[in-house]
C-alpha cells in the first residue's frame, strides 16, 4: 500500500507575484526548493493565509537567494501579491517507509529568506 505523505514544507512565505499570461506552475526560489527538500516539478499544495484557497500545481525553480514566490497562470486569479501561502511536497511511500519519514520544515521572513529549517517536526 502507498501512503501519500508531506516531504517538505514552505511555511508562511510571502507571494512575489501572480503572472496570469503563464502556462502553470509555481515559481520559488532555489534556495528554497532545496531547504525542503523538494524537486523542480514536483507536485505541491499551495494553501493561501489571506482566502483559504488551496491550488495543487508542480515547482519551477528560480534564480537562488531572490526570494521568488510567484503563482502562474490559472492560480494568478487567487493568489495576489503579498499574500501569505504554506507550500507542501508531497510524496507517495510505501508504509514500511511512513516510520522514518521526517519532513522538513522551512521558515522564512517577510522577504522570503530562509530563517530557520526543522527536520522532522513538520507542523500541519
Amino acid at each position: 500500500m502507498m501512503l501519500t505523505f508531506c516531504k517538505g514544507k514552505i511555511h508562511r512565505a510571502i507571494v512575489t507575484d501572480a503572472n496570469l499570461n503563464y502556462v502553470g506552475s509555481v515559481t520559488i526560489d532555489e534556495d528554497l526548493v532545496n531547504a525542503a527538500g523538494l524537486f523542480a516539478g514536483q507536485l505541491v499544495k499551495i494553501n493561501n493565509l489571506r482566502n483559504g484557497i488551496s491550488w495543487e500545481t508542480y515547482i519551477v525553480k528560480s534564480k537562488a537567494g531572490n526570494g521568488d514566490i510567484i503563482l502562474n497562470g490559472p492560480p494568478a486569479h487567487h493568489f495576489q501579491k503579498g499574500d501569505m501561502v504554506i507550500i507542501l511536497g508531497y510524496v507517495l511511500i510505501d508504509q514500511r517507509e511512513a516510520r522514518d519519514m521526517h519532513p522538513t520544515t522551512v521558515f522564512v521572513d517577510a522577504k522570503n529568506k530562509i530563517t530557520e529549517v526543522k527536520k522532522g517536526s513538520i507542523q500541519l
